[in-house]
């Protein structure tokens, strides 16, 4: 089993940056991808950023591109994601996943593990 436990999430004004910090525990070397997906409210959950557990390959949504940052801390067991020129439509719940599928993925179907969340919200 593998514990996910986000943190970071606040209100910001528009324009402004956020760090949201994923902290992974439990059996870790099963992981093979973190995802961070967000939902916002009468919304489907979307993908947002994503990294294998490596840190070695990163992808992004459109919408995010060029705005957020996903890394790694090293060997370390969490996964952060930085969210700089915030925009009011970046408003959501976030969430962090994991799978130890060993292949490309987007789909929250393909996730095994998730967080709580945390409520990041965006004023203008």
């Amino acid at each position: 089993q593998v514990q996910l436990v986000e943190s970071g999430g606040g209100l910001v004004q528009a324009g402004g940056s956020l760090r949201l910090s994923c902290a992974a525990s439990g059996r870790t070397v099963s992981i093979y991808r973190i995802n961070w997906f967000r939902q916002a409210p009468g919304k489907e959950r979307e993908f947002v950023a994503g990294t294998r557990w490596s840190g070695s390959i990163t992808s992004y949504a459109d919408s995010v591109k060029g705005r957020f940052t996903i890394s790694r801390d090293g060997a370390g067991n969490t996964v952060d994601l930085q969210m700089n020129s915030l925009k009011p439509e970046d408003t959501a719940v976030y969430y962090c996943a994991a799978t130890g599928r060993t292949y490309y993925t987007r789909s929250s179907n393909d996730m095994d593990y998730w967080g709580k969340g945390t409520l990041v919200t965006v004023s203008s």
